[in-house]
């Protein structure tokens, strides 16, 4: 299978000079992974911003959120002899892991899919409280009725999980704190009930036993998930031999739900796969990617901060095209479009 998205000519659509800074003591480091919606005829998008503090000689210093959602800035002696540096991304005092940028979620919205904004009136949402000390990243957007349903990975040193907010005017927002525990991630929930039953995929990880698989959740209510069900697994000499999770909320289509996910490599190289559940009980899987769809191919997927990597959460489907928004090489915020009846086509049904 040939990669088969059609990349919009004007990307990256943002990159990390487009954006300014929540804070005068931070820097934007990247932009990555947008949750996506519409919203009052608007194109909205959910991006994840990283930012790193700005150091100064002989002192390393890292963010966090206080519980008030506010960044409180840490600072470390880099002659310390309790100081582990040895990692650019996670760094280690006396026990203690902290990272070295710390994501909030940014709203930006467009009028015409490709050209995006920030307005007053939407304000960014960050961290809160001891559960996401270390920062909210990778949104996933379900509209479910009239509710919006943002599941998100709330990172701390207890851990990575699964948070759910929802808001229905992207002003208000309620919290419903984690719905699944550590570790966990790439939580996206199905946009409408199935035999009376919420569902969601999710990737719980194991560093013993087992690995970084795609599993399936369901819930009479959409915030307690219980009858876990593993559906999908890595596979040994393909794009998703070390690690997959789920993108964007499934498309519902005539022959199943289509669900466009990332697998990576043992050498982090991320493409997008597809797979199909069953309409009826989406833990049956009907078909799945041999190939990827999609893999970095781009001068701007293979190099910026974190090069060979295509990821996507969000999309915007019109009859049987996906406009897809994905994060390319972790840096920037790219479009593609990708046509479902090609994608079924292609892949090995079970």
């Amino acid at each position: 299978m040939a990669d088969i998205a059609i990349r919009y000519k004007q990307n990256p659509l943002l990159s990390p000079k487009d954006l300014k800074p929540s804070d005068e003591n931070m820097i934007i480091e990247c932009l990555l992974n947008p949750g996506v919606f519409d919203f009052n005829g608007k194109t909205g998008l959910l991006v994840r911003v990283a930012e790193r503090t700005i150091q100064k000689e002989g002192i390393l210093s890292v963010p966090v959120y206080n519980d008030a959602g506010k960044v409180e800035i840490i600072n470390f002696d880099l002659n310390d002899p309790k100081l582990d540096t040895s990692d650019a991304r996670v760094i280690n005092y006396d026990g203690k892991n902290y990272l070295t940028t710390i994501s909030h979620l940014r709203l930006l919205f467009s009028d015409d899919g490709t050209t995006f904004y920030e307005s007053e009136e939407y304000p960014s949402i960050f961290g809160e409280g001891v559960y996401e000390s270390y920062g909210i990243e990778d949104c996933r957007v379900a509209l479910i009725n009239d509710t919006y349903h943002l599941t998100y990975t709330m990172v701390s040193a207890n851990g990575v999980g699964v948070g759910l907010r929802t808001t229905k005017d992207w002003k208000n927002f309620e919290r419903k704190g984690m719905i699944f525990s550590p570790h966990n991630k790439d939580c996206a929930i199905f946009e409408e009930r199935i035999n009376g039953k919420f569902y969601a995929l999710h990737r719980p990880s194991s560093p013993e036993l087992g690995g970084n698989y795609m599993w399936l959740a369901e819930s009479p209510d959409g915030i307690h998930w219980g009858n876990h069900k593993c559906i999908a697994k890595t596979r040994e000499r393909k794009f998703d031999s070390r690690r997959l999770g789920a993108g964007a909320t499934p498309i519902k289509t005539d022959k199943g739900w289509l669900e466009i996910y990332h697998g990576a490599t043992a050498e982090n190289r991320y493409c997008l796969g597809a797979i199909l559940l069953d309409l009826d009980d989406p833990s049956i899987v009907i078909a799945r990617s041999e190939e990827p769809i999609m893999e970095p191919i781009a001068k701007y997927e293979q190099t910026g901060f974190f090069g060979n990597v295509v990821f996507t959460n969000g999309h915007i489907v019109d009859g049987d095209n996906i406009q897809l928004y994905y994060g390319a090489s972790d840096e920037h915020v790219c479009l593609a479009n990708l046509s479902i009846r090609e994608i079924l086509t292609q892949l090995n049904f079970l």
